[in-house]
């Protein structure tokens, strides 16, 4: 064992420990988190207009400050760009992290002095929690990968920009730096696919032993490294032994990398977004990531059921329920205020307070009053392949209110890397699993409003091209689970 090593494992130790202290006590952790944030911004624009001055409780914060998302938040946020200072936290932020908005264009998310370092922190504080578990800590000594956006930035009034992920690099602690790949310049490369063929040539003699991405853009690397080698990437690289993933669930993925690695390894789930660094996997024992009550950011949940009500309960974190579908509700020490971050989550486990990502708020299909969410669909997916050879590289699904003949239906576009030998089968095995899981589609199906789910076959690499199309291949972008309409499910029906 290396000199790395053992320390490695002696700063876990420590990191845990400071872990705990916090985690076991959530809501006090929690007030002080809250009481800070209203103390620093209460004489910034924002904190004036909604009179922080006055806010004792989360209480009085609910009554003063209303949720926005970024488009209602966008007029503070203008003023930011434009260079003014003390608008949404004290003094100017140190970066903007720049990303595609779906009805506002380019988003800008600031960056603090007080926010960036938990960004750092947390995605650390993951490995080391996964070190001070398992004992594993001679992957320190191997090289690194991490699959992300270009480090080069621009500068708008006096303020850096760019992608969440390439600001980050910019952060990359010196005891990582001899271990960390790609290259500078093979990073700054902007198109996608050059990008990872140059990535497969660099890293492709190399000990790696540790491999980071949105699992997507992780497999298109496997694919090329497979292709090159003609062998599994576990026999490329013998110690790669951990995957760190964040973005979207890897269970729909999981069988199709063991193929590709040719063996299992053990990952490490994150919650990352531009707006904070939320949760992480503190556990390869326990489901469901550890969400960081001591990062700068104060939480609130709306129930999703709730949601659109014209004046929702906004719930903390001493009040929250297992199982229960929560919109996720920030206001964090960046200086974004009751925001809604658009994603939705379960708690599964309120001792300490760990959750799952369950989809995001404007990705659904409710076209008959249904309301499926991404994680039904990912769960309904993973059963009907269990104990299956079927392998997917990626699917979304969207309803087909107007069919051709018959009753209306929610349409699977699958990618599949091993299809199954009678596709109607699997069709019935995935809406079996989904009328157990959503009673409401259940009741659809029985009352003839709906008929079985319909499966369309998608071209090999077809989601590539898609994601091509729209200008979003590779880096942090995803594809949507599922939409409740059929802009995604139209552009295949043009080219399959």
């Amino acid at each position: 064992m290396s000199i790395k090593s053992i320390a490695a494992r002696l700063f876990a130790s420590q990191v845990v420990k400071k872990t705990q202290a916090w985690a076991s006590n959530p809501v006090a952790t929690q007030n002080k988190v809250f009481q800070e944030l209203i103390r620093q911004a209460q004489d910034t624009q924002f904190g004036k207009d909604h009179h922080f001055a006055q806010i004792q409780s989360p209480a009085d914060f609910a009554q003063q400050v209303p949720v926005r998302d970024y488009e209602e938040l966008k007029p503070y946020v203008e003023r930011v760009v434009k260079g003014e200072e003390n608008v949404l936290w004290k003094g100017k932020p140190l970066y903007f992290a720049k990303t595609s908005g779906t009805t506002s264009g380019a988003k800008y998310i600031p960056l603090t002095k007080e926010s960036m370092p938990y960004h750092i922190e947390a995605a650390r504080n993951a490995i080391l929690h996964y070190i001070h578990e398992t004992g594993n800590s001679d992957f320190v000594d191997g090289k690194m990968i991490f699959l992300q956006g270009s480090p080069i930035l621009e500068e708008k009034n006096g303020i850096k920009l760019g992608r969440l992920s390439g600001i980050v690099a910019h952060f990359v602690p010196k005891y990582l730096q001899k271990n960390r790949m790609p290259s500078w310049q093979t990073n700054c490369i902007e198109d996608w696919e050059t990008k990872v063929n140059a990535i497969v040539e660099e890293t492709f003699n190399e000990n790696m032993s540790v491999i980071s991405g949105i699992p997507s853009w992780v497999q298109m690397y496997f694919e090329k490294l497979q292709q090159k080698a003609n062998k599994p990437v576990g026999e490329i690289f013998k110690n790669f032994n951990l995957f760190i993933y964040g973005g979207v669930n890897y269970e729909p993925y999981r069988a199709k990398f063991e193929n590709l690695i040719g063996r299992k390894v053990d990952s490490i789930e994150l919650f990352p977004a531009s707006e904070g660094f939320f949760a992480y996997q503190d556990s390869q024992k326990e489901k469901g990531m550890l969400l960081l009550l001591n990062s700068g950011i104060f939480y609130e949940f709306i129930k999703s059921d709730e949601f659109s009500s014209p004046n929702p309960k906004r719930y903390t974190i001493g009040e929250v329920e297992l199982g229960v579908n929560y919109v996720l509700i920030l206001s964090t020490n960046a200086g974004l205020w009751a925001y809604n971050i658009g994603d939705t989550v379960q708690f599964t486990s309120l001792q300490p307070y760990r959750l799952i990502v369950s989809g995001r708020i404007k990705h659904y299909i409710s076209a008959f009053g249904e309301h499926v969410i991404g994680k039904e669909v990912e769960s309904a997916l993973q059963e009907a392949m269990q104990g299956t050879t079927i392998r997917v590289n990626e699917f979304t699904v969207a309803p087909q209110i107007n069919p051709a003949e018959g009753l209306p239906y929610h349409e699977w576009l699958i990618e599949f890397e091993n299809e199954p030998d009678n596709l109607e089968t699997f069709a019935l095995h995935i809406d079996a699993a989904m009328r157990k899981q959503n009673v409401y589609y259940d009741d659809l199906i029985v009352g003839n409003v709906l008929r079985q789910l319909v499966i369309t076959k998608v071209p090999k690499n077809g989601f590539q091209d898609y994601m091509k199309s729209i200008g979003k291949l590779g880096g942090q972008n995803k594809i949507p689970r599922l939409s409740n309409d059929r802009k995604t499910a139209d552009f295949f029906s043009n080219t399959i």
